[in-house]
């Protein structure tokens, strides 16, 4: 007859003890609102970031009008500055009803920031087909074609949920938001992939080669684990109620879940990317030979 194996005491002890504080810390409203407004802080941090670097660039080359950094960095602004005012008025967004109004107080920003960095994916896109003499003109058609394919899933969703609140869409509803995921790690590993590998078998050794090396590879590894990392906990919350997003009572499940698929990337991609572009010559300008 076997005998059941049973874990020592110390290990046993600790597993309690590490369910107790986990427990204790996420029925605490002291520890909730500590924790939300945490998370406030560091997205208002974020979003302050986005504007100061939008405001520098907009100084450095105002006759550019509305180039794809400058637009990053509006929505970067906008998806993190809608992260701080959700989590800082927490108590109310997690007890809205009917319960669709919090998964769009939580999910919209999530889709905008799948616009945000897939708008990387189009500049990248444009680079890779230009040195390949590719044809370019499809691919800005293509990104706004799938965004709006996206919101207007996403919005047929949310009101077939308002009107009938039923489990099986809101299970969709999240294994959309994991697709959505997915296809945006793809985007990032191919043209990321690409342009990287290009930019290695460039015949001309120079700082600036080697510095945009470094660009792409940090933000194509950043990028790709943030949304591998969102699309595998939001499947794992629709099939397990204990990992759900969704609730006043997970405040570390939030706390870890948002700092690494939205806070660290975003701050870390804002940091790479913090280059200023050249100031532009006058015409007038003519340098002494």
């Amino acid at each position: 007859m076997t005998r059941p194996l049973l874990l020592p005491l110390p290990a046993m002890q600790f597993v309690g003890l590490a369910g107790g504080w986990w427990n204790e810390i996420n029925e605490s409203a002291q520890w909730q609102d500590g924790i939300f407004y945490t998370l406030s802080g560091a997205f208002a941090l974020v979003s302050l970031i986005a504007l100061i670097q939008l405001i520098r660039i907009e100084l450095r080359v105002p006759e550019y009008g509305w180039t794809t950094q400058k637009v990053f960095h509006l929505m970067n602004f906008i998806v993190n500055g809608v992260r701080a005012l959700v989590f800082g008025f927490h108590m109310h967004v997690f007890g809205l009803h009917p319960k669709v109004l919090t998964s769009l107080a939580l999910d919209l920003p999530g889709l905008l920031f799948f616009s945000t960095y897939t708008l990387l994916v189009l500049f990248w896109a444009e680079i890779y087909h230009q040195a390949r003499s590719l044809p370019t003109d499809k691919l800005r058609v293509f990104y706004i074609s799938i965004n709006a394919v996206i919101y207007c899933i996403q919005a047929v969703i949310w009101v077939y949920l308002w009107v009938n609140d039923n489990s099986v869409v809101e299970l969709i509803g999240k294994i959309f938001i994991a697709v959505v995921s997915i296809i945006a790690a793809l985007g990032f590993l191919l043209y990321g992939g690409r342009l990287f590998f290009m930019l290695r078998r460039f015949p001309i050794e120079s700082k600036g080669r080697r510095k945009k090396l470094h660009e792409v590879g940090s933000v194509t590894a950043i990028c790709f684990t943030c949304f591998l990392i969102r699309c595998f906990v939001v499947l794992l919350s629709a099939f397990d109620a204990d990992a759900s997003l969704y609730v006043l009572d997970h405040p570390v499940l939030n706390l870890i879940y948002y700092t690494l698929v939205e806070i660290l990337p975003s701050a870390l991609v804002l940091f790479i990317l913090r280059k200023l572009p050249p100031k532009r010559v006058s015409a007038q300008y003519h340098p002494i030979r």
